[in-house]
């Protein structure tokens, strides 16, 4: 090859890779076109030293194009003589039909002697790729001989049996022929500047390229070109999915492309270890359903870069299934994204010893949360209002881990083995059983579940977009309506993985709108996850011992009317029938729900953590316990607040709405009656067609101030009954924390001698400490009552802010008036004139009034609208 077309080929080869870069072209494709520009030698040679910078700039396709450069040369050599000797055959016929065809033509002026062929002689063909179309994979390309035996010869001039003898049998798409045809150099070079023009127009003159993730997302969902594999290929790599079910933003993924062999997914069902010890009910009915359909979501997405995912079921551990696959597939890695439940960690490093003694790599990545909690510290911040999630971003803050980065895009395409290991169908795991009745027919609980969600990395992607487009801008002071599509949704999404935090955070901050209350859940998922590595008893276990000895009902028949939403108060059995149905409801009704089950009905909290698991489609161990343990009393940190089964409908439902979608039966109740229909006069209930204990549930419980004050009197007992719980000077409930914990916020100082416990003060709740002092008190004489009485509407806030500040306008103008009309009478008294008469009239209530706010002057306003 001559030097000038040397240093042109190296800055075709540049200019190419900033087209790969750019998502323009395929790594595949760029392979091929420099095996054609370049040649089999140079390539073989030059290739690598070529993409070099792409170590440190892009390590994943940098990891993927030497994986293509190895597999491509790693032949016998036998295959090398036979692709030889072939390659010289086409090359003779194509020579001798090109002086056939030459000699019974006139040369056009424009053909010279030194206008280059359509192949350059110092380059070699290109063997025809394997094409990996719509999920289905060819396992035995055709080199170039082969192809051209198999040809149709439909035309006999020679530039039309060249092409015939390199294209595809039928190619699909432009990509496939641009991959399988071979290109000369100058044909080359001219669409390399083609693009290199584009490259350099202003940024005004470029064409606009949507940096939208689903947009990138759509472009992996195009025909993967990939080149015959070498069976000389390096070891393949065991990609173990759990719930990480995403192409986007997977650090496991990517670092699999960078070990630059085959990869298989795999994903193993083990329902024991998913538990754990104790009664977590890890994996309730509704994730189990959700967690079919998004296996079988990601199996159809790995499908569509040339990829599938195999299912296994573990007989007796996850381990011994993975000891299995490493000897079947003779795999040497073993990557998986990182769980944090404590009882998985276990099982995870237990998996990533033994493995390593049998000399495979085994390497866990971080991503399920923002921030992994086995790395934070309270060093430097201290033990004073742990709990909160205000201590824990603290904490985060003073000892900051690695940095978060940046999301990672989707993989176009993953490098697939020879060989694959032998799964089983996904219905085999048994995920999404439904029961069925004597008759044999099948009980489908989840219709509705179906109809409500998409279960795909799609459809994770088109709640995140749609939530930031609209429903953000309402979060920050209409999270709590039910009534109204403010929340996200995305729960479920992030507990399987179908979408990263790191992502939704980034989209987050990036949006116009960004709300510090939605980012700060964030932060109240990773607080959950460090508290449970603090306290693996999390779920099942009360923190604060006192609080064991509560005298909780032991109603069946309260709990069964509360997880059927039958309790006779329509806000309560609106949300309950919401998540029965759809497997989800708002953060504002699950303390609804909640309070009532605990503050009124005197249930355990356990039994709502263990509904909630079992019929949440996002039920998340660490989240739900804690929840439940704030809300249940005994929890590092108490809700200062209870919500009352009524009044709290004036803040989250004002005008029915939600109740009149999931309680039918009382949509034709007035908006001001619906969550009190026991109040409405029997003609209404009629007109209505309310029958208590027929359509709709008597109330089963109905002395709720009562109920109230003996929940807080039973607090007041257990509290001076377990004495030593409670710190004599502020107050508050003494919590025994963990030696881990306390070395790390004390260090040598905190040790603790053993079989002593450190206890320390946390957040309590002021009407306990307040009931302390006259246990036998009722709630409503505590100044302190954490009942919320809701309002109305943020409208009616809006409106009564705009009366009082007009109402202040106008009282400063009516005392200038007065102070005016005093001193004119003043004057008049001193000079003995008569004084002026008095205004006739007196303040009245306007004739749209319905409360104290639309009192106004008389004569000064007649209404207000």
């Amino acid at each position: 090859m001559p030097p000038s077309a040397g240093e042109d080929s190296k800055v075709f080869v540049r200019r190419m890779l900033v087209e790969v870069l750019a998502g323009r072209e395929d790594p595949e494709g760029f392979f091929a076109m420099c095996v054609s520009v370049l040649g089999h030698r140079e390539t073989s040679s030059r290739f690598l030293p070529l993409i070099q910078p792409l170590s440190t700039a892009n390590g994943a396709l940098h990891a993927a194009l030497t994986s293509i450069h190895t597999d491509y040369f790693s032949k016998t050599q036998d295959d090398e003589l036979e692709l030889a000797l072939s390659l010289s055959l086409v090359e003779m016929d194509d020579h001798r039909l090109s002086s056939t065809s030459q000699e019974s033509r006139p040369q056009r002026p424009a053909d010279g002697p030194n206008q280059p062929t359509a192949v350059s002689q110092g380059s070699s063909r290109v063997p025809r790729a394997g094409v990996i179309a719509s999920g289905k994979k060819r396992d035995s390309p055709q080199t170039g001989a082969s192809v051209k035996a198999n040809s149709p010869q439909t035309n006999n001039t020679p530039e039309r049996q060249q092409n015939d003898e390199y294209e595809t049998e039928k190619p699909g798409a432009s990509q496939a022929a641009r991959v399988s045809r071979p290109v000369s150099k100058q044909d080359a070079f001219k669409e390399s500047d083609t693009m290199m023009n584009d490259a350099n127009l202003s940024p005004s003159e470029k064409p606009k390229r949507s940096k939208n993730r689903r947009q990138r997302r759509k472009a992996a969902g195009r025909q993967v070109v990939g080149l015959p594999r070498s069976p000389s290929a390096p070891p393949p790599v065991l990609l173990w999915f759990r719930r990480d079910l995403r192409l986007g933003d997977n650090p496991s993924l990517t670092g699999s492309l960078e070990v630059g062999a085959p990869v298989i997914p795999v994903f193993i069902w083990s329902p024991e270890e998913e538990e754990g010890p104790g009664i977590t009910v890890a994996v309730g009915g509704a994730c189990k359903y959700w967690l079919h359909q998004a296996l079988s979501c990601f199996s159809a997405s790995l499908e569509r870069i040339g990829s599938h995912l195999v299912f296994l079921e573990a007989n007796t551990s996850s381990l011994h299934t993975l000891k299995e696959l490493v000897k079947e597939t003779g795999a040497r890695t073993v990557l998986a994204n990182a769980l944090y439940e404590p009882w998985l960690k276990e099982r995870d490093d237990a998996v990533v010893s033994a493995l390593q003694k049998d000399g495979v790599v085994c390497k866990t990545f971080h991503s399920y949360c923002l921030r992994d909690p086995y790395s934070v510290s309270t060093e430097g911040v201290g033990l004073r209002g742990i709990g909160s999630v205000s201590h824990f971003m603290t904490c985060c803050r003073q000892n900051p881990g690695s940095a978060l980065g940046a999301p990672l895009d989707s993989p176009v395409s993953l490098p697939t083995p020879a060989r694959w290991p032998v799964g089983v169908p996904l219905n085999t795991l048994g995920l999404a059983r439904m029961p069925r009745r004597k008759d044999g027919t099948t009980i489908d609980w989840a219709a509705n579940i179906r109809k409500s969600w998409d279960f795909s990395e799609e459809g994770a992607s088109d709640r995140l977009e749609a939530f930031l487009n609209d429903g953000v801008y309402r979060y920050e002071k209409e999270s709590g309506r039910a009534d109204a599509p403010n929340t996200s949704c995305l729960s479920p999404y992030l507990h399987f993985g179908q979408l990263s935090p790191r992502w939704l955070l980034w989209d987050a901050k990036g949006a116009r709108c960004r709300p510090p209350k939605f980012q700060r859940k964030l932060a109240w998922r990773d607080l959950a996850y460090w508290q449970l590595t603090m306290f693996p008893d999390l779920p099942w276990e009360s923190l604060r011992p006192p609080y064991k000895a509560l005298r909780w009902s032991s109603d069946g028949g309260h709990l069964k009317a509360w997880q059927r939403g039958r309790t006779g108060y329509p806000l309560v059995d609106a949300a309950m029938r919401q998540l029965w149905l759809t497997g989800w409801m708002n953060n504002y009704m699950r303390h609804v729900v909640a309070s009532f089950l605990i503050a009124y009905l005197y249930l355990p909290w356990q039994e709502g953590y263990r509904w909630f698991q079992d019929t949440l489609v996002d039920a998340d161990v660490a989240i739900d316990a804690m929840m439940w343990q704030n809300g249940g009393m005994c929890g590092l940190d108490h809700w200062n607040f209870v919500m009352h089964p009524v009044d709290a409908a004036m803040t989250c439902d004002p005008y029915g709405s939600y109740v009149r979608k999931w309680c039918p039966e009382l949509a034709d109740l007035p908006d001001d009656l619906i969550h009190k229909p026991w109040k409405c006069p029997p003609s209404m209930l009629r007109r209505a067609g309310v029958v208590f204990g027929q359509t709709y549930a008597e109330r089963i419980v109905t002395d709720l101030e009562e109920r109230r004050s003996r929940s807080l009197q039973d607090v007041a007992l257990v509290r001076r009954e377990f004495g030593q719980y409670v710190d004599k000077h502020s107050g508050c409930d003494l919590v025994p924390l963990p030696p881990r914990l306390v070395s790390q916020a004390l260090g040598s100082a905190g040790l603790v001698a053993e079989g002593k416990q450190f206890l320390l003060p946390v957040i309590t709740r002021m009407e306990f400490k307040h009931q302390q002092e006259d246990p036998d008190a009722d709630a409503a004489s505590n100044p302190y009552n954490a009942v919320l009485k809701g309002y109305v509407s943020r409208k009616r806030d809006d409106t009564v802010a705009f009366l009082n500040e007009r109402d202040f306008t106008a009282s400063v103008m009516h005392e200038g008036v007065q102070r005016r009309e005093r001193l004119e009478s003043n004057y008049r008294r001193m000079e003995g004139l008569p004084q002026p008469p008095a205004p006739r009239g007196r303040a009245r209530r306007t004739p749209t009034a319905k409360d104290k706010f639309s009192v106004a002057p008389s004569g000064a306003v007649s209404s207000v609208r």
